[in-house]
């Protein structure tokens, strides 16, 4: 496999407000997030050559590229719409650089957008139903669940082990997003207030699952040789992994339950082209695709975080709070920002540029010396990752 490893840059970056945005429309949120990137690019719209728009939920007939070309009035560019599930908005992101690293564009702009709360959609649903046999109405909570239970059980925890070791995870993410101005949810919550929470599928209760919610992110890249023409610190993109699984794990016989190959043959790829050898000590930050708290755990030792089976002594010990050794979800993850889909990916990007920029909107949210970070989201039944390594400086 090939490298673009510091061929192209983020110049400008932008992030609307997340939460139940009833007042405002999919254009709207195009807008509020684009128009704060062009500012911290110091271009215009004219400038954009191609767009790689992000959304999941579309009506009967789809809507294309149309909020970008409606809403951004970017006419007469190529305008290309992309739905990979929760990895929508990292895969546009991956594209749009791809193609500034061929040649084709100099300028482009990757552009997710989400509105759920309009939708209905309940998050919990009615459950999948994706196969005839092997299933009927399973729900997300209810897969995870079952990824849960089977994790306590090979790694010898206790229900009130998991349980506990899990909470810990929610009250660092929700510490995270208390300080997060863009987060939807920004209270913060007790070790006491998780475990006593509803139970909504055995052993995840509320707030081990990230809730729904509207927004937008996107991001405007260019080639690395000319970002510095634009702006004094452009984040470069350093390596990057892309893996869908051929089938649906559960599905799969010897399915372990508690490793995904997604989420480990997608880092293994961004390692590979980043140069990473150990991603714990050299990774100075990451955001993670914590749609339920059993998934962040597993990721820390998919990634390589983390031993296998020794997670939860790094979470005992704080090694990913804003203060330790390699600080996780440090704007409060998708269990504060919800999961917006398509804008998920660049929403999470948006937080390692503004950490390697050194500009985190609060100083007690920056990292201190960050050199590089990561970001991901992990999606479908769940089938595909996306992995996407910054830096600040170029190799």
């Amino acid at each position: 496999m090939g490298s673009i490893k510091d061929k192209v840059a983020i110049i400008g970056m932008g992030c609307s407000k997340f939460g139940e945005r009833w007042d405002k429309g999919p254009v709207d949120l195009a807008i509020e997030a684009a128009y704060e990137a062009y500012e911290d690019a110091g271009i215009e719209a004219k400038d954009i050559e191609a767009c790689w728009f992000s959304t999941l939920m579309s009506p009967v007939n789809g809507i294309s590229g149309t909020v970008a070309a409606d809403g951004l009035k970017l006419g007469n560019i190529p305008i290309i719409r992309n739905e990979n599930w929760c990895t929508s908005g990292h895969i546009a992101l991956l594209e749009a650089c791809m193609a500034v690293a061929s040649g084709a564009y100099d300028v482009v702009l990757a552009l997710g957008v989400e509105k759920l709360k309009d939708t209905g959609f309940a998050g919990l649903g009615a459950g999948r139903g994706m196969h005839p046999v092997y299933e009927a109405r399973r729900t997300a909570p209810g897969s995870f669940a079952l990824i849960a239970t089977r994790y306590f059980e090979t790694y010898g925890l206790s229900a009130e082990e998991g349980k506990m070791t899990l909470a810990k995870i929610e009250v660092k993410n929700h510490d995270n997003g208390s300080l997060c101005p863009k987060a939807h949810f920004r209270n913060k919550i007790t070790v006491d207030t998780a475990l006593k929470a509803p139970i909504v599928s055995w052993p995840l209760g509320l707030f081990d699952c990230c809730g729904n919610s509207d927004g937008a992110a996107c991001a405007i890249i260019t080639t690395a040789e000319n970002a510095k023409s634009f702006r004094g610190d452009p984040i470069f993109l350093k390596g990057f992994g892309i893996s869908t699984d051929a089938m649906m794990p559960h599905f799969r016989p010897g399915f372990s339950w508690t490793s995904f190959d997604a989420l480990v043959n997608s880092s293994r790829r961004a390692y590979e082209m980043a140069g990473i050898k150990n991603p714990r000590e050299e990774l100075s930050l990451a955001e993670v695709h914590d749609c339920f708290s059993i998934t962040e755990l597993l990721i820390y030792e998919d990634f390589g975080f983390s031993p296998r089976g020794k997670a939860k002594e790094d979470v005992d010990s704080g090694f990913f709070t804003r203060q330790g050794g390699l600080p996780v979800n440090v704007d409060g993850g998708l269990k504060c920002f919800g999961h917006p889909v398509g804008a998920s990916g660049l929403r999470m990007t948006y937080e390692i540029y503004k950490q390697l920029q050194g500009k985190a909107d609060l100083p007690e949210r920056q990292i201190r010396n960050p050199r590089l970070g990561l970001s991901n989201t992990f999606g479908g039944p769940p089938q595909m990752s996306a992995v996407a390594i910054f830096g600040n400086e170029k190799g």
